[in-house]
């Protein structure tokens, strides 16, 4: 991408200090319509795993060697490209908000429990929590 992208998260009261944050990699959803937060445009999200029950919330991490732009997929099943940003809300809406992405195992990212998170050819995504975090 030629610039940086803006991107506005509620993560202030799970990572209070920015040095939490700083150079820290992370899983953004990033072909999504820009949404005002805050009065400020978003351009994407960042992906999370999280708890209602214990109030965890933590970063989607992407796997050792992976660079910043690179495309993150679910192990055996087909890339669709949506027709334009709004497309692609929509089916945010009903895969990322639907609670169809969950942790398995040590916290691996997957499509309903089965379809692996991963950066191909460099790993899996994964979040330092346990199975059954909902990720979003």
């Amino acid at each position: 991408e030629p610039e940086p992208r803006t991107i506005c998260s509620g993560l202030r009261a799970y990572y209070p200090e920015a040095t939490e944050l700083e150079g820290r990699s992370v899983c953004v959803l990033a072909n999504l319509a820009a949404r005002k937060m805050a009065g400020v445009s978003s351009d994407g999200m960042v992906m999370c795993a999280s708890s209602e029950v214990d109030g965890v919330v933590k970063f989607l991490e992407p796997p050792a060697g992976a660079n910043p732009g690179d495309r993150v997929s679910f192990e055996g099943l087909p890339n669709v490209e949506p027709a334009g940003k709004k497309k692609a809300s929509k089916i945010c809406e009903k895969v990322v908000f639907g609670g169809r992405l969950v942790t398995v195992g040590d916290g691996a990212a997957t499509f309903q429990g089965e379809a692996a998170m991963v950066v191909e050819s460099k790993g899996p995504v994964t979040a330092p929590v346990p199975a059954g975090y909902t990720i979003s």
